[in-house]
């Protein structure tokens, strides 16, 4: 039988399970045990009388009910985080030097930033968009202090905001004519770019730069021409953009907050809990 309340930690359990679609990462994020998010889970689950999740001892799977609970429990949880945002907001003040990489930049990304805006005014927002590498330098260096971008292969540090891998994108009715790959890439470093030539050079396969740009409107534009293909991560593929295939599999990667060491503060938390609340939707520009 249903219970009178859904219990806030309950649901930040599961949201966490299905943005990450892992029992383990999900505890890593809340900062808890994985036998704590599992009992959370389980208890949601009698709470509506529905299983919420499909898992093996491999994968993780939302059902219908689960996708259906997302929506309700992301709701439930910014109502509260916003009751308690407007009699924090006060508390919350300072600069807060933030970076974005620049794939994120179309996603309703945009909407979460004026959220913040409108709930912390006191908070000085300053953004810096680029590629996730030279963020990554920025915040050794405490010149940023939070960043939401790709982690670097070997980077241990950061929260999962949620697991992508890289696709071949162009644009529609585009065909390879059999000669060098054409890639389209951000200029180095770039973990895309990385990532692209090493599967085109581990498959045996000739490629060649047919365009080279540090925005992502750049790469779009030059996809949408017809002049090549895109490594690009598969849940932000540019509107217009479509799949290529006849190309070798690209590498997983994870989405990642990481904080400065030298520079915490609440506003960077506050930050940060905002975009992990807002993570299903990020992820499906939607």
């Amino acid at each position: 039988m249903m219970t009178d309340v859904l219990e806030p930690v309950l649901l930040r359990s599961f949201v966490a399970v299905a943005q990450t679609l892992s029992f383990t990462r999900a505890a890593e994020r809340l900062g808890v045990r994985q036998g704590t998010v599992s009992q959370h889970v389980r208890k949601l689950e009698q709470a509506v009388d529905r299983t919420l999740f499909t898992r093996d001892t491999h994968t993780v799977a939302l059902t219908a009910d689960g996708e259906a609970m997302v929506e309700f429990a992301t709701t439930i949880l910014d109502a509260g985080d916003r009751a308690l945002a407007h009699f924090r907001s006060v508390q919350v003040h300072g600069r807060l030097r933030m970076g974005l990489s620049e794939d994120l930049v179309v996603t309703r990304l945009t909407t979460i930033l004026g959220g913040f805006r409108r709930r912390y005014p006191g908070v000085d927002l300053v953004l810096t968009v680029g590629l996730s590498e030279a963020l990554e330098s920025a915040l050794d260096t405490g010149d940023l202090d939070l960043i939401f971008a790709k982690r670097s292969p070997g980077r241990p540090r950061g929260t999962t905001v949620w697991r992508d891998r890289f696709v071949w994108v162009s644009a529609p009715g585009f065909r390879l004519d059999g000669g060098p790959v054409p890639l389209i890439a951000y200029p180095r470093p770039s973990l895309s770019r990385a990532s692209a030539i090493a599967a085109l050079e581990g498959a045996g396969m000739q490629w060649r730069m047919a365009c080279t740009s540090s925005s992502l409107s750049g790469l779009r534009a030059a996809a949408l021409a017809g002049l090549g293909v895109v490594a690009h991560a598969e849940t932000l593929v540019p509107d217009g953009l479509v799949p290529v295939a006849g190309l070798p599999d690209l590498d997983a990667f994870d989405f990642t907050l990481q904080t400065s060491r030298r520079s915490a503060s609440p506003a960077a938390d506050a930050m940060a809990r905002a975009i992990l609340d807002s993570a299903a939707t990020l992820r499906s520009g939607t």
